[in-house]
């Protein structure tokens, strides 16, 4: 893995603050688990591949408060693969910011938890996502606006690999470069698969170090799966002052429940009952 960062001087997280985001992550894909089998729809895979970067995000890196989530203070997260709402909704859900037990409305008629994030409903989204592009474009617009406001928040963006074979995601790349967005940061989760099949048949965006080196960013590579290695990239990007950051996150489709892994089948559809047991079993082992 080239240019792989996987710690900062040397500095390794805690082993119990390791255990206790292990956790999170673990809840936030029981999460999405219930969500998409209690709406017999949704998107499982890319949501269990991002579980772990969601838990270090919500509960680790981000100035955040549930109880007030329209702080003005606060750190925004644009989940800009807005399909994958459910390990956002698990993430929110199980830092507070609504009941856990919620997740079973996913997708129903009634429910504030759309299949898409939508930040008019739902505390603790910050963009209404789901048209792939769009959210790299915000949050440039975001980063740009704290600049100018001369304001510390910090912008995140989680991105899908497949998304990045839109052209708005290079658009946007190149205005965060010219305007030295260094409060910005971008995450590739680089699962390889993508609802047709792997990214490099459908329309191959590689490689992504090469690719942002040359639009100017500051480019850190990280294990999706290991706290320490998720830690050390998200340090690497608050100590980068001159540039934005993209993260390319080497992870796992369905990471977490067996017969997910590594499945483009699993991209966007529900497990069954007896599906929805084992992948129960597999979380809760």
């Amino acid at each position: 893995m080239k240019g792989a960062v996987f710690t900062v001087n040397g500095l390794i997280m805690d082993i119990q603050r390791k255990s206790e985001l292990a956790e999170i992550a673990r809840q936030i894909r029981i999460g999405i688990i219930e969500a998409v089998h209690s709406a017999k729809s949704g998107h499982p895979g890319g949501s269990l591949s991002i579980a772990d970067v969601l838990a270090y995000l919500y509960n680790e890196e981000m100035n955040i408060d549930p109880k007030n989530p329209q702080c003005e203070c606060r750190d925004r997260m644009v989940l800009s693969k807005g399909h994958c709402a459910p390990g956002l909704y698990a993430a929110l859900a199980n830092r507070g910011y609504f009941s856990v037990e919620d997740l079973k409305t996913f997708r129903h008629t009634t429910s504030y938890l759309q299949g898409h994030p939508d930040m008019k409903h739902t505390p603790g989204v910050d963009m209404s996502s789901g048209s792939l592009g769009q959210g790299a474009s915000v949050s440039c617009g975001m980063a740009l606006a704290s600049k100018l406001d001369n304001h510390s928040r910090r912008i995140y963006a989680i991105l899908g690999d497949g998304e990045t074979q839109e052209g708005e995601v290079w658009e946007a790349a190149m205005f965060a470069a010219h305007y030295g967005l260094s409060n910005l940061c971008w995450l590739i989760d680089f699962n390889g698969l993508q609802i047709d099949g792997a990214i490099t048949d459908v329309m191959n965006p590689t490689p992504y170090d090469k690719k942002f080196e040359a639009f100017g960013w500051n480019v850190v590579e990280c294990d999706a799966h290991d706290f320490d290695s998720i830690e050390a990239a998200y340090k690497a990007a608050r100590a980068c002052t001159d540039k934005p950051t993209v993260i390319i996150s080497h992870s796992t489709k369905g990471k977490g429940v067996s017969f997910m892994e590594n499945q483009a089948s699993w991209h966007g559809a529900a497990p069954n009952d007896e599906q929805y047991e084992i992948a129960m079993a597999d979380l809760k082992a």
